[in-house]
């Protein structure tokens, strides 16, 4: 995946690259990326680089050139760095006021800003006074390298090292862990200090391997650094690769629908017995939160009380349909999707009546989102497609919008040249529990034997 589309870059974007390990590198190939497409990209810095990085940019000149010769120079090659002296062996840019008046004179599509400096260390907590972010920023890209796990925690390896020392207490020269990296990644304090309130953020991780247990760690980072709000996801590659981005990692919810009065059953279906005492909806949540779906609601209808008494020592969110005797599928569904926060980018469709979802497809499923970038992912069993089906955001609006007997089909199909179909090897996605047939004969593939309630308390 190309930076372009990871950080889902548009003309008019300031983008501020902030932290350690690989800034100057994801801002040239970022800026490379976008003058091949025929932008004309400016960049900048508002702290320092080395005069040799100069060479990396087809154009360097003065920010105090005439406007109309650097917007000479973004016709001719596109992609101009400018910088405001140079000292000894270090360039220096412009005060972050200077970026304001480029955006007014010179006609570029995007500026692209190196506003922090590490020292070409791996990962760094800011001193008094850093990042040197513009205030017209519209993305923060805070950058961390990979390269720093398992080195000490001290100056030699990290800059600033004191300042996460004091605010963790991890010792002086430990190991540095995953875990480690992630608090300090999404810390208001450390990783995101300075940005700007309503800025949209997508953290970097560099130097990721595409296979093996780098990217493993790669991914348990971006998982618990996405507890923080604040991150709109976190991209994980190499800079320096021909696809610089592996994947991208978002907070992703899942909307278990259990608000169905189970008129075929003839009583309620979530909450007939499944395994180890736990009743289907159990089963299904705990598979959620087994497979580290960040956030979870489970809609309720029919029988609510009895639902959260179930489900309320998992944590997890309950949403009520009150108008679950009337309205169909799709209600439910609404208010599912308005009870996640507002930083979930995505998310599952889960029927609160498949207990046989299995983690694997669930992992693909989520897997798919974060490789391609898809917004409407699928699963399918020999050409049949079924559930859970993951919904971007961008899709909420028109599904809030349905009029009452529509259905989530019709958005599906509106848009179905954006489909990403996942092919699985369980026809699970397809099965759910309908009929006291569909029951006995789940329970059956699932290994556990036929069971009525009706005919065991009879």
């Amino acid at each position: 995946m190309k930076l372009q589309h990871a950080f889902e870059i548009v003309p008019g974007d300031v983008v501020a690259f902030i932290g350690a390990g690989g800034k100057t590198s994801a801002l040239i190939a970022l800026g490379y990326e976008l003058a091949e497409s025929g932008w004309r990209v400016l960049a900048t810095t508002t702290t320092r680089i080395t005069d040799d990085q100069l060479d990396l940019f087809p154009v360097a000149m003065r920010a105090d050139s005439a406007p109309d010769d650097i917007s000479a120079a973004l016709n001719d090659d596109k992609f101009v760095f400018l910088y405001e002296g140079i000292r000894g062996t270090e360039v220096y840019g412009p005060e972050p006021a200077m970026v304001s008046r480029l955006i007014d004179v010179v006609d570029s599509d995007v500026i692209l800003v190196e506003a922090d400096f590490a020292g070409g260390l791996p990962l760094k907590a800011p001193h008094v006074g850093e990042p040197n972010i513009p205030p017209e920023t519209t993305l923060v890209i805070p950058v961390a390298s990979l390269a720093v796990l398992g080195q000490p925690l001290d100056s030699d390896h990290v800059y600033n090292a004191q300042a996460i020392i004091d605010r963790y207490g991890f010792p002086e020269g430990g190991r540095i862990k995953s875990p480690w990296v992630a608090q300090v990644i999404r810390d208001e304090a450390l990783g995101l200090h300075g940005v700007p309130g309503k800025t949209r953020v997508i953290a970097f991780l560099n130097q990721a391997s595409a296979t093996g247990y780098n990217r493993g760690r790669a991914r348990a980072i971006a998982r618990m650094a996405l507890r923080q709000a604040r991150l709109n996801g976190v991209a994980i590659g190499s800079a320096r690769g021909v696809e610089p981005v592996l994947e991208v990692r978002r907070a992703v919810g899942a909307v278990v629908l259990a608000a169905g009065m189970s008129t075929r059953m003839g009583e309620s279906k979530v909450l007939l017995p499944w395994t180890d005492g736990k009743t289907i909806i159990e089963q299904i949540v705990e598979t959620l939160l087994q497979s580290r779906v960040d956030h979870v609601v489970v809609v309720t209808g029919y029988m609510a009380r009895e639902v959260k008494e179930r489900l309320s020592p998992l944590g997890v969110t309950i949403a009520h349909n009150r108008s679950y005797k009337s309205g169909e599928m799709i209600s439910s569904l609404k208010v599912g999707l308005a009870a996640l926060p507002d930083h979930v980018a995505a998310a599952m469709v889960v029927l609160g009546d498949q207990p046989r979802l299995q983690p694997k497809v669930l992992y693909q499923v989520l897997s798919a989102h974060a490789e391609s970038a898809g917004e409407l992912i699928i699963p399918s069993f020999e050409r049949r497609r079924g559930h859970p089906i993951l919904i971007g955001r961008r899709y909420w609006p028109e599904i809030a919008a349905l009029p009452k007997d529509g259905t989530l089909r019709d958005v599906i199909e509106t848009h179905a040249d954006h489909i990403r179909y996942v092919p699985v090897d369980t026809d699970s996605i397809l099965r759910d529990v309908d009929t006291p047939a569909d029951y006995d004969e789940e329970r059956f593939r699932a290994g556990l034997g036929r069971y009525s309630s009706r005919r065991s308390t009879g």
